[in-house]
């Protein structure tokens, strides 16, 4: 399993989270970062070609998978913004209190093992009046999906680097310390225990 996590995973979610429907759902939240931003999971750098040069003056990127940054610094290079990573230690972000304008969070929080505690700590480095930009996939409206997504979870999620289907994002959000101020919900295309999809913004 080690090496299918080492190896194969961050290829598999790469290639998951590249697809068309999803880079247009991160295309919708992505660009409206300002000022120094901080990327929760930076992953593979999926994101990057969605930031604004105009806008952002600095990408700080977190992520635990090693394989990944290694992607993530490949299509650094090809932005003209500059983009840093730093570690994440003990779950915690290496970063002084109120440190960046913007954080982006896309399709992470479902993989984070205790969410919360993260949220609490994007709170404490997040800028007074600054955003906490968010796409994730999460818990239906439907009985019947949300009835799929408490039965798969429990395997799918060591196929998938941790994932979560079933969690309430708005809910953890809001848990988290923040208020929300945009939020839009839509299935995107695709099985739809694995597809519900919220995003927006919260301050």
């Amino acid at each position: 399993m080690r090496l299918y996590e080492r190896y194969i995973l961050p290829h598999l979610i790469d290639f998951a989270c590249g697809m068309g429907e999803v880079m247009k759902a991160r295309a919708t939240v992505v660009p409206q970062a300002r000022g120094k931003v901080l990327e929760i999971g930076i992953g593979s750098g999926l994101n990057l070609e969605f930031y604004a040069p105009a806008h952002v003056s600095l990408i700080v990127g977190v992520d635990p998978c090693t394989e990944m940054q290694r992607l993530g610094h490949e299509r650094a290079t090809r932005i003209a913004i500059p983009v840093e990573m730093i570690a994440l230690e003990l779950n915690q972000i290496q970063a002084a209190d109120a440190s960046f304008d913007s954080i982006v969070c896309t399709f992470t929080l479902c993989t984070i093992p205790d969410a919360l505690a993260a949220l609490k700590d994007m709170r404490r480095v997040l800028k007074p009046g600054g955003r906490l930009l968010f796409c994730e996939h999460g818990l239906a409206p439907d009985a019947s999906i949300v009835r799929w997504q408490h039965r798969l979870t429990p395997y799918w999620k060591p196929l998938a680097g941790g994932c979560h289907l079933n969690r309430d994002i708005p809910a953890l959000i809001e848990s988290g310390g923040f208020t929300l101020g945009a939020l839009s919900r839509r299935y995107l295309k695709g099985p739809k225990p694995m597809t519900y999809v919220y995003s927006g913004w919260a301050d």
